[in-house]
């Protein structure tokens, strides 16, 4: 709905800036949005959330959105892959409401989604970077994306016009030059909508030649549950295809090329080729054999002379695995701070809402994974820290229940805009005020790919101390209490003692599914 006299919603938020929201300034100017978004990235590799990897892998200059304004404790994803978790952001809704629920669906464009009442009342509009949203965007001003996934290096960029440009590089910084670029060159007697969305550090784990070796020499600290048995919970979970032990791939994913290897014989899996490597320049592959290289003949003649047992294996993979990982978030990071710069040196940082996100969580190492897709901790949460100068309190640490379907009502009241009522989600910035009455106290995930990585389809709740998960596949429920067991090993659901919060969270289940509209469960098996 257009700003204008008679718009309720608008009014009392610029009414409320002029009188001292927060401290703020102008009434009539309208806060820019930046949008930072990467792929994959865990809270556990974000040092603001002070996981185990805090001090092994600082992120300063994400850590300066939580130490200017807020991290958000409690952020989480309506279904933990890339492009569904894109839509959701985009149109405020969960998955089967968007049409969107798969990573092989298109998506639907015809729909209303936060970039068309943006750029309808005023705004600046532009996405660059990671789109995976197969159809090309509309209602952006300007676009510049990837074509699926993206590659690490020497990227094509599908173009506005819808032609195709490769340029030589690193996307990350490929990324953040072209957003640096498009600032400089908006229309600036407009506020702006900027989604700057990276690949990184999404797999294949590849990072800039820059940070190759970063973390070498650091002691990479083992999740207690890297050689988890997957026992007391649904056996769906053993049967999953994202182990580090029985599913990294020595070339796709540990770097270990077939070319590299003479007569050694790796035990499998073996399948994906090294698309990244073939992709480099002359001088690049130099660079990364020359860091590679080494490493990896010493690792062959340790594992041909018997060096190596079965632990001692998956150990070995999931330190190369860990220290690429977080090499590619340095870069990510890296980014943040150059956009931060930006707004800086422009006379732009106090009328800029920053917020940085990825489009979901990631395993590292826990439960012995390396993908998403589950709601357990470490795939559901997704990182949300957010800058805004007189409105957010710096340093602060909410810990109410947000999700990804919320950003959408966020940008449109943070842009003084009115909320359709179709929108599932709730504006997150009476919580960027303090105001945390009436906020929701429980989350719906449903989780809907056709069995990739072979994680089925699930659906659940979770509370402040409680998780629920349904899988219509084996018809099995798993109830986790989250103080007493963090790290999700035991399901409680046939304990006794947990007789009333099973029924608790099995009717908020049902009110959840009943208030989103959500479709009927698969067919069980």
């Amino acid at each position: 709905m257009p700003v204008k006299a008679n718009s309720t919603a608008a009014l009392v938020f610029f009414l409320l800036l002029g009188l001292g929201l927060g401290q703020r300034g102008v009434a009539a100017e309208r806060p820019n949005i930046l949008f930072l978004f990467s792929d994959d990235h865990a809270i556990n590799a974000i040092s603001a959330y002070g996981g185990p990897l805090a001090n092994v892998a600082p992120t300063p200059n994400i850590d300066r959105l939580a130490r200017e304004g807020a991290v958000f404790l409690n952020s989480f994803c309506a279904n933990s892959i890339c492009g569904p978790s894109r839509a959701n952001i985009l149109t405020g809704k969960h998955s089967h409401k968007n049409g969107f629920m798969r990573n092989g669906n298109n998506f639907d464009q015809s729909q209303w989604t936060v970039a068309r009442d943006l750029q309808k009342n005023g705004y600046n509009t532009a996405v660059i970077g990671k789109w995976h949203l197969k159809s090309n965007p509309v209602h952006f001003d300007h676009w510049e994306v990837f074509p699926g996934q993206g590659s690490y290096y020497n990227p094509v960029f599908i173009q506005s016009d819808g032609s195709q440009k490769k340029f030589n590089g690193y996307a990350t910084d490929l990324t953040t030059d072209k957003a640096v670029d498009w600032l400089d060159s908006r229309d600036k007697t407009k506020p702006f909508f900027l989604m700057c969305q990276h690949k990184a550090p999404h797999r294949t784990f590849a990072p800039a030649l820059r940070h190759l070796g970063s973390f070498d020499q650091s002691e990479i600290p083992e999740p207690a549950s890297l050689f988890d048995t997957y026992e007391n919970r649904s056996r769906t979970l053993s049967k999953n295809e994202m182990e580090i032990d029985r599913h990294f791939d020595w070339a796709y994913d540990a770097k270990v090329r077939k070319d590299e290897r003479g007569d050694v014989t790796l035990p499998k899996p073996d399948r994906y080729g090294t698309p990244e490597y073939n992709r480099m320049t002359k001088q690049q592959k130099a660079e990364w054999d020359a860091h590679f290289g080494p490493k990896n003949k010493q690792f062959l003649a340790d594992f041909k002379a018997g060096k190596f047992d079965h632990q001692d294996l998956v150990r070995w993979k999931y330190r190369r695995y860990m220290r690429n990982y977080l090499s590619t978030v340095k870069a990510v990071d890296e980014s943040v701070g150059r956009m931060l710069q930006y707004l800086d040196d422009n006379g732009l940082a106090e009328n800029t809402i920053v917020i940085y996100s990825s489009d979901q969580g990631f395993f590292l190492g826990e439960h012995g994974w390396y993908d998403k897709r589950w709601m357990f901790e470490e795939s559901f949460r997704m990182p949300f820290l957010v800058r805004w100068p007189g409105v957010v309190k710096p340093g602060s640490k909410p810990t109410e229940l947000i999700q990804n379907i919320d950003y959408a009502p966020t940008f449109l009241e943070v842009a003084g805009l009115e909320t359709p009522s179709e929108i599932q989600g709730k504006s997150l910035v009476p919580l960027f005020r303090g105001d945390t009455n009436e906020w929701r106290e429980s989350l719906y995930y449903a989780y809907y790919e056709l069995g990739e990585h072979a994680v089925p389809q699930h659906f659940g709740v979770r509370t402040q101390q409680h998780k629920l998960i349904y899988f219509p596949v084996s018809d099995e429920w798993n109830l986790f209490d989250l103080q007493r067991d963090p790290g999700e090993m035991r399901s409680v659901h046939a304990d006794p003692a947990y007789q009333q919060t099973r029924q608790e969270l099995a009717t908020e289940f049902t009110r959840l599914r009943e208030m989103y509209e959500a479709p009927p469960f698969p067919k069980k098996h």
